[in-house]
């Protein structure tokens, strides 16, 4: 079952109110108006509408895509697009080379740029979070463990049982469902989660019963290859600031392409780099063997 999530801009107020719960729920600190970086997966920016003069509230998150060219260009695979619709990531395997975050069309991952041993950092719809459940098992030390015996590790943060206990109740929603904390916390119903085919369809649903409340447009629905984050608005996408320039095709191949190069690349490089190494010594033993020479010969002559 492939999930997704649902945004509509109409129905935001910007309360703040999913950027609070992702911030709880990852155990990050709490601080207003925060920037996407490594420690706020997700942020409402207010933009002012050209024409109108209006102002909207427009949240930035991961788009989760179907296929994702984070993972295409991610090197070790700690990047994995789920059959739950998420895009997580493996703190164990990232090493950190930023490909990732160049690959990525909407300029998602943010690098640990404070940490000693950075990694790329993103939303991951609260996957592993989603999956805790309070029969699970604990330690002598009150670490939660997973079926094979192993301690629950979450973002490199070991899950202890009251660790456990706060994200089961920010990620369940008021059916007892488990859904993205962000979408539990939303007082509008603004960010919905759920399956990915139903959302879509509600997606267009609304446009056809309101379409004097709509664009007739849903992004992230044709984007790259189509996302597991969907949008809804009343003005264009682009006035709010969204890339809508971004072909329809998937971005893997396109990466793909640029990164099998890179040996190809590394190897001309490298046999360049050995030219001018030789050449450059080949110079200083020339230079050499001549001052042998015009000492021996200033020697002959004394």
């Amino acid at each position: 079952m492939s999930h997704a999530i649902l945004v509509d801009l109409t129905l935001c107020v910007g309360c703040g109110a999913c950027t609070t719960a992702c911030q709880q729920v990852h155990n990050f600190p709490e601080k207003e108006n925060p920037t996407l970086d490594d420690k706020n997966f997700t942020t409402i920016r207010t933009v002012t509408e050209n024409e109108s003069g209006d102002e909207y509230y427009v949240r930035k998150m991961c788009r989760h895509c179907e296929e994702p060219a984070c993972a295409s260009a991610c090197l070790v695979g700690a990047l994995t697009k789920t059959k739950d619709g998420a895009v997580t990531w493996d703190t164990n395997k990232c090493i950190g080379c930023r490909y990732c975050m160049l690959a990525c069309p909407f300029d998602i991952p943010k690098y640990e740029w404070s940490s000693m041993s950075p990694k790329v950092r993103k939303c991951t719809m609260c996957y592993q979070e989603r999956h805790l459940t309070a029969d699970m098992e604990l330690d002598d030390a009150g670490y939660v463990l997973d079926a094979s015996g192993e301690r629950v590790v979450i973002e490199g943060r070991e899950i202890t049982a009251e660790d456990r206990d706060t994200i089961i109740e920010l990620t369940t929603n008021m059916d007892d469902n488990r859904a993205s904390a962000c979408s539990v916390a939303c007082p509008m119903e603004a960010t919905v989660f759920g399956e990915r085919d139903q959302l879509l369809a509600e997606a267009k649903r609304r446009i056809l019963e309101s379409p004097d409340d709509y664009v007739p447009r849903i992004y992230g629905q044709k984007e790259v290859g189509g996302t597991s984050v969907f949008y809804l608005s009343n003005v264009s996408f682009e006035s709010l600031g969204f890339y809508t320039n971004l072909e329809n095709s998937s971005y893997p191949d396109k990466t793909w392409r640029v990164l099998e190069k890179i040996p190809d690349i590394v190897v001309t490089a490298g046999v360049a780099l050995g030219a001018v190494y030789w050449i450059t010594n080949r110079r200083e033993d020339v230079k050499r063997y001549e001052e042998e020479i015009k000492s021996k010969r200033s020697k002959k002559k004394a």
